[in-house]
């Protein structure tokens, strides 16, 4: 099942940011302004955000793997449209279309390794899926970046689509038929309807600051690296698109570090480690001010092995909170996480052309206080032996 969710991770966020690795080339193409061109990044994160609590209902009607096969294969039909489109305003319908078939993975996927994996090993199960995740979206990013640059964007975007394809492929192939699901009919008697279990988790605080942590933290986390391909690319660094495409390297870090995760709740629970994962993303994100080149990759390294550390706790700890509506619980958790990543991938753009990398920096790091201010106020309640909850 790790096999078939890591393909699913690669299938889906190869496709989801891969036009980040191309935004300057597809802002000098269309004729259109940064944070324009971030929007094709943002759209389908929106349009994901849009549809995760109808995959859940999907899920729930017929069962977790079955949706998750659908959502897939639509999405690899719908990458290879993005290529082709005639406009800027085609490509942002096609990338909110294919967002809206990709928000049947992240919507289900927690739920699915949560039934079908023992609740020991449910951390360490959830922070390897979230690797996998990271290393689709490297790939997805070094894919589309040096092709960008030698064939234009559009052939870039084209390879990182038949690359999912690909991917794709291994997911239906080799995914375990479930064995923790049983589908309750529609209509059944005492079966909660998909907004009371929507409901449900929404009045429960503790909820609530998870699904705020992935919608401050992630939306922190693309607006670095949507723009940080400009800086690089202008004065004084001066850097081509291949070369500033590899500092999404860095994702091998957030590779490291989700795993690591969930080997540090079994030792010190959950929210220091929450804590701790949102400091380094803090301290990483100062070192990039600085105009030196090593340092700022070193903290790009800092700042996302930070970030997926922080993700892999706060995912995981959703569906043990949610346990009488998993996959609305997920849902809400990935609804909020990629809102932010629409919402700060495009507004940060604006402080950082009126300000510069500085605007941006510190956009970013209020984004991080909130995001540990609300932890320590809302989830410091748990018990301190209590492993699933605190």
């Amino acid at each position: 099942m790790i096999l078939a969710l890591f393909a699913a991770g690669v299938a889906t966020f190869s496709q989801l940011y891969s036009p980040q690795g191309v935004l300057p080339a597809i802002s000098r193409d269309l004729g259109v302004s940064e944070a324009d061109a971030a929007l094709t990044v943002s759209a389908a994160p929106l349009g994901l955000a849009c549809s995760v609590i109808a995959w859940s209902a999907v899920a729930d009607r017929f069962g977790r793997l079955r949706a998750m096969k659908m959502a897939v294969l639509a999405a690899v039909v719908l990458g290879l449209l993005v290529p082709a489109s005639s406009g800027f305003g085609v490509l942002l319908a096609l990338r909110f279309a294919e967002g809206m078939a990709l928000g049947g993975i992240p919507a289900v996927a927690l739920a699915y390794l949560s039934e079908e994996v023992a609740a020991l090993h449910s951390a360490a199960a959830a922070g390897t899926y979230i690797a996998g995740t990271a290393l689709g979206g490297l790939a997805g990013r070094l894919v589309a970046g040096p092709l960008g640059e030698w064939a234009g964007w559009r052939v870039g975007t084209l390879a990182v689509a038949l690359m999912a394809a690909a991917a794709a492929t291994v997911f239906v192939v080799s995914a375990p038929k479930p064995r923790g699901f049983i589908p309750v009919p529609r209509g059944t008697p005492g079966a909660p309807s998909v907004w009371a279990k929507l409901w449900m988790n929404l009045r429960r605080p503790r909820l609530l600051v998870l699904y705020a942590q992935g919608f401050l933290l992630m939306g922190g986390f693309v607006a670095v690296y949507n723009y940080l391909g400009f800086r690089l690319e202008a004065p004084p660094f001066s850097i081509s698109a291949t070369m500033a495409s590899l500092v999404f390297l860095a994702y091998l870090s957030g590779t490291w570090s989700s795993g690591r995760a969930g080997a540090l709740i079994t030792r010190f629970q959950r929210l220091p480690v929450l804590l701790c994962a949102i400091g380094l993303m803090a301290a990483g994100l100062a070192v990039t001010l600085l105009d030196w080149l090593p340092a700022i990759l070193g903290g790009l390294l800092v700042f996302t092995a930070g970030f997926f550390g922080a993700h892999a706790v706060a995912s995981g700890w959703i569906p043990l909170l949610g346990a009488d509506g998993r996959a609305q619980a997920a849902s809400l958790y990935n609804l909020a996480y990629y809102a932010g990543s629409s919402l700060f991938g495009w507004a940060v753009g604006l402080a950082f052309a009126a300000v510069g990398w500085d605007g941006l920096v510190l956009c970013v790091g209020v984004l991080l206080v909130i995001a540990a201010a609300l932890a320590v106020a809302g989830l410091r309640s748990a018990k301190p032996g209590t492993l699933p909850l605190g």
